[in-house]
């Protein structure tokens, strides 16, 4: 946690539930780029959400997924929700957090993340195709075991 608040400055927030808004001036130029990083302190427990633009074949997208801060066997037994959208648009991802021991690009690789094609971010953004403004919500929760 320390390596990320000093040498990666990254956004701390505690709560299960979050609201976080990406805005980008320019972003018809966006490759490759990954947003600041956020961590969530829930349930005592330290999750990473990353946002990221790169180009899938050649589709120009982004990408939200959220990282455990722990190991794979830990990091499944949560869940969590993505939406994002704007003027009557919305996409919703729900999925099982990753643990940090998988890289990003990884995770980016096989898609596993709420993936959103940059034609339509510009919709949610009100249309202009100049700036992005994205509104991400998120929720996370414990996997209740039925066994």
């Amino acid at each position: 946690m320390l390596h990320l608040k000093e040498d990666h400055k990254v956004d701390m927030h505690t709560g299960c539930t979050f609201n976080h808004r990406y805005v980008k001036s320019n972003a018809q130029q966006v490759d490759n780029a990954i947003w600041m990083l956020t961590v969530f302190d829930c349930f005592g427990r330290q999750f990473v959400l990353h946002f990221e633009a790169f180009s899938l074949g050649m589709t120009p997208v982004y990408i939200a997924f959220l990282r455990f801060m722990g190991e794979d066997n830990e990091a499944k037994m949560f869940n969590y929700s993505l939406e994002v959208g704007g003027f009557g648009r919305k996409l919703t991802w729900q999925g099982v957090p990753r643990s940090i021991r998988d890289s990003h690009r990884k995770i980016r690789d096989c898609q596993d993340g709420l993936i959103i094609p940059r034609t339509l971010a510009f919709f949610f953004s009100g249309g202009n195709g100049e700036e992005l403004t994205l509104k991400v919500i998120g929720r996370i929760w414990k996997e209740h075991s039925t066994s």
